[in-house]
């Protein structure tokens, strides 16, 4: 993979742009739902108004119960999505201006801005020390103190239109007030929900809104890359569970998160969605936000190749579901990266080729051009793809499992390619089947979701 250096331009923009301002949110709460406005300033010379809005429907709790929980929900929020505006210059000096900080809080920042950015500098080749980052002053508004929340119970499910969500939306189920979560709703999520049987009145719904002016300087040459998205759809999706009154904040994120992208470092494209920044932000949830909602993800226990095996025998969302970023505008699977290349791969030993076919439109291991995808996704190079995907021991386990089932068939071009590399008797048909009943103890499941995910893992 090819990385840029652009340390030098770290280093002047950091001089020409000394400080990044986050100046306050303001919101309406009206018959249309809530609309909130974040204003945050480059240096005084660039501004940006960044805004999100939750549509009104029939699950609003009351507008005074709302009010209540606004400040804490709506401040950090604003607090995540600095992040991807900070980013453009990497401001040594960060001053906050809403509401004042701990010392404690500042530190829990300082490590989400630095491992949330790891991808991020290490493709612009900028060499970043997490402490010597930026100085953060937020000592001049009113602490904010943790709302306490009312709910009881039922779960808020954020769905973002992959298989590892319709597994947990079809587990869990509608039937117990849960509701799901789609931010900046599209064709796979919005189809995703409806094979679920659900109607869009029960589904909460986000929009979020990029200040265009971050886009202008993205093309002047300003510093761009990957920020910690899950980490703001996280925050986002605790006001959407205050909205909607649900105790419980359900994700999809998996073991196989855990992951470094580059072996032998902290960098990782799925930093927050590691177990690492589960366990944070939780302890974050319960001591400065609201104590009482709990956050946690529920596929944590599994692996990409159980979901996949879940995932197999729940047919209908087969149709629907799409995993591919590049595709995400038209809807569909590009074939071409490595996001639909894993998909594929990982499903391989649990739905037939053909079907495979039937949703992803061509055959991906016929197509040859993937090789250095499919050797970075199998660990032939030294590194991963900056996707989210799984492990490399999970796609290898996957691929030989696809071999020992190949019953004297030709073989597709990319696995005879992987055959080819093969070294000695490979992983055993037990290490697979032991794989597949794996459950990761470091998970935040309280006990009757663990009950339930372990009744479905063992079906």
């Amino acid at each position: 993979m090819v990385k840029s250096t652009r340390q030098e331009k770290f280093l002047e923009l950091r001089e020409e742009f000394p400080h990044f301002i986050f100046e306050n949110y303001t919101y309406t709460l009206t018959e249309r739902g809530l609309d909130v406005r974040f204003h945050f300033n480059l240096a005084d010379r660039y501004h940006f108004y960044p805004a999100l809005r939750l549509p009104r429907k029939s699950w609003f709790i009351s507008d005074e119960r709302i009010i209540a929980g606004l400040p804490v929900f709506l401040f950090n929020i604003g607090l995540v999505e600095m992040i991807s505006y900070w980013k453009a210059a990497c401001s040594p000096r960060i001053i906050i201006k809403p509401h004042a900080l701990t010392g404690e809080q500042v530190a829990w920042w300082k490590k989400l801005w630095f491992h949330g950015l790891g991808e991020f500098f290490y493709l612009n080749g900028i060499e970043a020390c997490q402490e010597t980052l930026f100085e953060m002053e937020a000592d001049s508004g009113k602490f904010l103190q943790p709302f306490r929340s009312q709910a009881q119970g039922s779960c808020l499910i954020p769905v973002g239109g992959g298989k590892d969500s319709s597994v947990t939306l079809e587990i869990l189920g509608m039937d117990k007030g849960n509701l799901p979560f789609i931010l900046n709703p599209r064709g796979a999520t919005l189809e995703s929900v409806n094979a679920a049987g659900i109607p869009r009145e029960q589904l909460v719904e986000g929009f979020r809104t990029i200040d265009p002016t971050l886009l202008e300087l993205n093309a002047l040459g300003f510093l761009n890359g990957h920020t910690p998205f899950s980490a703001m759809l996280a925050f986002t999706a605790l006001l959407a569970a205050h909205l909607s009154d649900k105790s419980y904040l359900v994700l999809s994120n998996e073991s196989s998160a855990n992951e470094a992208t580059i072996e032998g470092t902290t960098i990782n494209h799925q930093y927050s969605k590691s177990y690492e920044f589960e366990t944070d932000f939780i302890n974050y949830l319960n001591k400065f936000v609201a104590p009482g909602m709990h956050y946690f993800s529920f596929l944590r226990p599994l692996s990409e190749l159980q979901i996949a095996k879940l995932f197999a025998g729940f047919t209908r969302y087969h149709r629907v579901f799409k995993s591919c970023n590049a595709g995400s505008k038209t809807d569909s699977w590009c074939g071409a990266c490595a996001k639909c290349l894993f998909t594929w791969i990982i499903l391989s030993p649990f739905i037939k080729e053909d079907q495979l076919v039937a949703i992803f439109g061509k055959n991906l291991f016929e197509d040859m051009s993937l090789i250095p995808l499919f050797d970075q996704l199998t660990g032939m190079d030294e590194e991963k793809p900056f996707e989210c995907v799984g492990t490399i021991d999970e796609v290898n386990l996957a691929l030989q499992q696809r071999l020992r089932c190949n019953d004297n068939q030709p073989l597709p071009a990319l696995v005879e390619h992987y055959a080819g590399q093969l070294e000695g008797d490979g992983i055993s048909e037990a290490a697979f089947d032991q794989a597949l009943i794996n459950f990761d103890p470091e998970n935040h499941l309280p006990p009757e979701f663990e009950t339930m995910l372990r009744v479905r893992l063992h079906d």
